[in-house]
């Protein structure tokens, strides 16, 4: 199943960057590979989310989607929660002891303690695809160029970020994570991630994962338009961070800012 819908509109509309190619404005920020982790080659990854030391995820497709606790090293899930059709799962933020999963069409996120135990629900209108919390606010993505902010408590909508690269809005936004100031978002249908500024929604950089691909094997039956790198997690004490993609069997640990292969 996927974003069919979304996918026909973005095409249409032909003011949006198109990332993948990348006649855009802002430069390409380099990458170090720091590590390489396992990764559950089934997992369709929606959202990723770090915390003391293993990895929150959330994963997608109606009647294979879940909340998991994923041990980084060996990659093994040590606690998933299923959510059950006709629920989709996509973003995931962690916010005051709990955990909050987005679902895509369905206008409903489900809220978790600690133990992954659902203790409760919020609704919003439109599409959920990413999701994060910059400590004051949360912000939601939904495929258009409008990053939208929530307050935490009611999930009340409370503003949008219009996401531009020079004078273009920039579309599909996917995944999110701030680490540092910014957003980062997965730019679906494509290797992309955005930085961008949350103030002005500026793309400050691009962060081609292509290269990435080079690293693990692909089965025969890789499906390339729908296993595409979507999956950001941030480290704040190592500033390192974590991604990977839908079906991907490897979890990367990168560092910005430096081009030289590990």
């Amino acid at each position: 199943m996927v974003k069919t819908l979304i996918l026909t509109i973005a095409l249409c509309a032909c003011a949006v960057v198109d990332a993948q190619t990348l006649a855009t404005s802002a430069s390409l920020q380099p990458f170090r590979v720091v590590a390489e982790h396992p990764h559950d080659a089934a997992a369709f990854t929606e959202g990723l989310v770090y915390e003391d030391g293993h990895l929150y995820e959330s994963t997608g497709l109606v009647g294979q989607s879940s909340l998991r606790e994923v041990d980084i090293t060996s990659g093994k899930v040590l606690r998933l929660r299923p959510v059950m059709p006709p629920y989709y799962g996509e973003g995931l933020a962690r916010i005051a002891g709990k955990w909050l999963q987005l679902t895509w069409t369905t206008q409903v996120g489900f809220i978790y303690n600690n133990a992954l135990q659902p203790i409760g629900r919020f609704s919003y209108r439109g599409e959920g695809w990413g999701l994060t919390y910059d400590g004051q606010s949360l912000i939601l993505s939904d495929g258009t160029p409008s990053l939208r902010r929530f307050e935490a408590e009611h999930f009340t909508e409370t503003g949008r970020i219009n996401v531009h690269d020079g004078d273009e809005p920039v579309a599909m936004l996917n995944e999110l994570e701030f680490a540092e100031g910014h957003i980062y978002a997965n730019v679906w249908m494509t290797d992309r991630i955005a930085e961008i500024d949350p103030v002005s929604g500026t793309v400050l950089a691009w962060i081609d994962l292509g290269p990435l691909y080079q690293r693990f094997s692909r089965p025969a039956d890789w499906n390339g338009r729908e296993n595409v790198p979507n999956g950001i997690a941030y480290d704040p004490r190592s500033h390192h961070f974590f991604v990977t993609g839908k079906r991907w069997p490897k979890l990367f640990e990168i560092t910005l800012g430096d081009n030289n292969g590990h």
